[in-house]
């Protein structure tokens, strides 16, 4: 920084001046006559304010005021709930699946207008397709044929994972688990009759909830493994649990609302399965304002 050579005799002497304003130099806002003075600041500080004493901008960020660019002022004021998170895309999906659940459950156990649309049209759909067809895509909810599909793949990621993949077998186990333990009892609350039968205990079904799980859950653990063509898992899992649903109303073994009801369950289940896995490991997050060092 080029500083402006003293005379000689002020040099040795003890009394102290204001520096002369040099011409072709502007200082904002001046005050008195044009050329005339002293630098003045905009927010009534003075000149060379310490660190330590500058205001904080709006909202209690550091800064300077006026704010420099950023978030708007008007934003900062506004009262915020501690603790809110975020919306996000998963975030968003669980609490639609959450409503619907919700909805088609009061439906079903309160015998709404819901439930008696759902009965008509599975009276028109039973029994359509070829037998031999439906009643094979009924029997991939069977725990006999799904259940060896995500054993299988918790297999494969503990070979190709090692011990980094544990936390997201372990997920996947507790989440085919929970699937018994959430089924059983809503079965034994709501006390659904079935399509063909006067027994109870349909509603929701357990086949579909088997397979969105199995299918669903295994896609979610081989993900991580496919290098090429990523989108096969997913999409064969989806065929899979779709077509399991399908094949029960068809043949007659559960309502439509009885799959649509584990489809929001099961999914519910998986959001959770495959997020809290990733979200224990991720570091804690840094403090976004940070102290200014001292000088």
């Amino acid at each position: 920084m080029r500083e402006t050579p003293r005379s000689q005799g002020t040099a040795g002497g003890s009394r102290s001046r204001h520096p002369l304003p040099r011409p072709g130099r502007a200082f904002a806002h001046m005050t008195g006559a044009s050329g005339s003075g002293t630098p003045h600041r905009s927010d009534g500080r003075p000149p060379h304010t310490p660190r330590g004493a500058r205001q904080p901008g709006p909202g209690g960020c550091p800064g300077t005021t006026p704010p420099v660019p950023g978030q708007p002022a008007f934003l900062s004021r506004l009262p915020r709930p501690a603790g809110l998170p975020r919306p996000r895309g998963p975030v968003a999906l669980f609490a639609l699946c959450g409503l619907a659940f919700a909805l088609v459950t009061w439906q079903v156990a309160a015998a709404g207008p819901l439930r008696r649309a759902d009965e008509r049209l599975g009276r028109a759909l039973f029994g359509r397709g070829p037998t031999g067809l439906t009643e094979f895509l009924a029997d991939l909810g069977g725990t006999a044929v799904a259940l060896p599909v995500p054993a299988a793949s918790m297999a494969y990621a503990l070979w190709r994972g090692g011990r980094a993949a544990l936390p997201r077998v372990a997920a996947a186990a507790l989440a085919m688990a929970a699937v018994p333990a959430l089924v059983v009892p809503l079965k034994s609350w709501i006390a659904r009759t079935g399509p063909l039968t006067r027994d109870t205990g349909y509603y929701p079904s357990g086949h579909t909830a088997t397979a969105v799980v199995a299918y669903c859950g295994a896609a979610l653990l081989l993900g991580a493994y496919v290098r090429r063509r990523r989108w096969w898992p997913p999409v064969l899992a989806l065929v899979l649990a779709l077509a399991t649903g399908a094949g029960l109303v068809l043949r007659g073994y559960h309502w439509p609302l009885d799959v649509v009801g584990s489809w929001c369950l099961c999914l519910m289940l998986l959001l959770l399965s495959h997020r809290l896995p990733g979200r224990s490991r991720r570091p804690p997050r840094a403090s976004r304002v940070r102290a200014a060092p001292d000088r």
